[in-house]
């Protein structure tokens, strides 16, 4: 299942993209995809986002559980 969403891209990087994805004999959306898979896992690996990440969550959890009371 995919899901299609719109991305605004300066002039500049749109045109980088549609060189990079036509050297690269891919789309410019395959080459958007694998650029934020590589970002997400990057950040997946990185400590500091992850425990802002359990922080945030912590923080909903008892925003929540307060609102449900």
């Amino acid at each position: 299942m995919t899901k299609q969403t719109t991305v605004r891209l300066p002039d500049d990087l749109a045109e980088d993209a549609e060189t990079v994805a036509r050297i690269e004999g891919t789309s410019v959306n395959a080459l958007i995809v694998d650029a934020l898979t590589a970002e997400i896992e990057r950040v997946r690996q990185d400590e500091d986002f992850t425990n802002r990440a359990k922080r945030l969550l912590e923080r909903d959890r008892e925003l929540l559980e307060r609102l449900a009371r």
